[in-house]
């Protein structure tokens, strides 16, 4: 029997290294199997800093920039030798994330470094010269989602505009798109529709990570500021690319962990909900639930006066693709919601690959339609703003007439084919 064990033990150590052997390059995590990932900010240490040497750096940052052993970026860069980090900047949420969704930061000093901390989320979303002055270079690591109305590439773009107004370097330290690199869905923004949530004219959901969505913008003449009418002007770029990374991977296949980059995404699968749920996030004071305030965030679609039973097998009928629905009963613990038991349905993806995300938003409010005529969440809403999230009002006027997906579906989709062809040239992994 010890001589069993024993010859059981060389063949697992045998079989080990060869797994090892053969992963050399593309490492697992032992106790899923997913690969692990290196981030820019890794490779950024493994090549001992070698971009930022000799430089005066700011960092824009938030706590989503962090390393696989979570070690702030903040902190690994004053600490690290040879490097100069003098100011930090402050996007949405502040740089320690310890301002609440929609509060506008102030100028501060960091408690921990002693460094000051410039506000671009507040009166300022632009960094002004003064703000620039002393730097030879910007870094950028924050942990994106992959949505065009999430602000941080609105962040990245205004900083890369006044770097490039003001002869200052801009790196970019990638990180994974939680969505993958294949989904592309979502018309451009059009003129009269451009804003801190829509800076771009990018599909809602672009595919990119947010190295590439630099260069994209750098190149294309995208980064012309809100309206399309400043000239075009180029930043000297640099992008730490990550390492392990493929297009088909979501955040859970990349062993990093995830750090919630605001306070409403904890968890990678919220960042997939939010294309998913947060345009009708936007009548949420007045319409349905999405799990904000509860423990779903992005993830559901509830309110008061549904029929859970009734949603579920309406939206059951219509067979989207990869989609499953479940009923759900719940009582948010704050927001306009607080305390109320809502009834609704909660969505999964039973073939992520085929999935229409952003649909999904269409799709639960043309069942409400069907159930319940008289809650239209464009009567009393904020039209403007959600205009202004789909980068047109095309969207909410054609749906809103019969609210029926068939009817817009062409429309959303028209650029996504340009789009991936014209972004293929700044892929930086296959």
């Amino acid at each position: 029997m010890k001589k069993n064990i024993i010859l059981f033990a060389v063949v697992l150590v045998t079989l080990c290294s060869c797994n090892n052997a053969s992963n050399a390059g593309n490492p697992k995590n032992p106790a899923t199997g997913d690969a692990i990932v290196k981030s820019g900010l890794e490779v950024l240490v493994k090549n001992d800093f070698e971009p930022l040497k000799g430089k005066k750096i700011g960092l824009l940052t938030n706590p989503s920039g962090v390393d696989r052993n979570l070690n702030s970026t903040i902190d690994i860069l004053f600490n690290a030798e040879g490097v100069e980090l003098v100011k930090l900047f402050a996007p949405e949420h502040g740089v320690r994330g310890d301002i609440y969704a929609g509060g506008h930061a102030d100028d501060e000093v960091d408690g921990k470094t002693g460094l000051p901390v410039l506000s671009i989320y507040g009166k300022t979303l632009k960094p002004t010269p003064e703000m620039l002055e002393g730097l030879d270079a910007v870094v950028y690591d924050i942990q994106d989602v992959g949505a065009r109305s999430y602000t941080f590439i609105s962040a990245l773009g205004l900083m890369m505009r006044s770097c490039a107004e003001n002869d200052v370097e801009v790196i970019v330290l990638d990180r994974p798109n939680p969505l993958g690199g294949l989904k592309v869905e979502g018309n451009y923004v059009e003129p009269g529709f451009f804003s801190y949530i829509s800076e771009f004219k990018i599909p809602y959901v672009y595919g990119l990570t947010v190295g590439e969505f630099a260069r994209l913008i750098n190149e294309e003449g995208l980064n012309t500021g809100q309206r399309g009418e400043d000239e075009h002007v180029t930043c000297k770029l640099t992008v730490v690319p990550m390492e392990g990374w493929s297009r088909d991977m979501t955040y859970d296949k990349t062993g990093l962990p995830w750090i919630l980059p605001s306070p409403q995404v904890p968890q990678a699968q919220n960042a997939i909900g939010y294309p998913c749920a947060g345009i009708v996030g936007d009548f949420s004071g007045h319409y349905l639930n999405i799990g904000v305030g509860y423990t779903l965030p992005f993830l559901t679609f509830a309110a008061e006066w549904v029929d859970a039973d009734d949603l579920k097998t309406e939206l059951d009928s219509y067979n989207i693709p990869g989609v499953a629905w479940r009923t759900i009963h719940y009582k948010p613990f704050f927001g306009s919601s607080q305390g109320k038991l809502l009834h609704g349905v909660q969505y999964f993806f039973t073939d992520y690959d085929i999935a229409p995300l952003t649909l999904i938003n269409f799709y639960v409010m043309q069942a409400i339609h069907q159930l319940y005529p008289d809650h239209n969440p464009y009567e009393g809403g904020k039209n403007r703003t959600t205009d202004i999230v789909c980068g047109t009002d095309h969207i909410r006027l054609t749906f809103g007439k019969n609210f029926l997906v068939s009817d817009i579906i062409e429309y959303w989709n028209k650029d996504v084919e340009h789009f991936r062809e014209l972004s293929k040239k700044y892929y930086l992994y296959e």
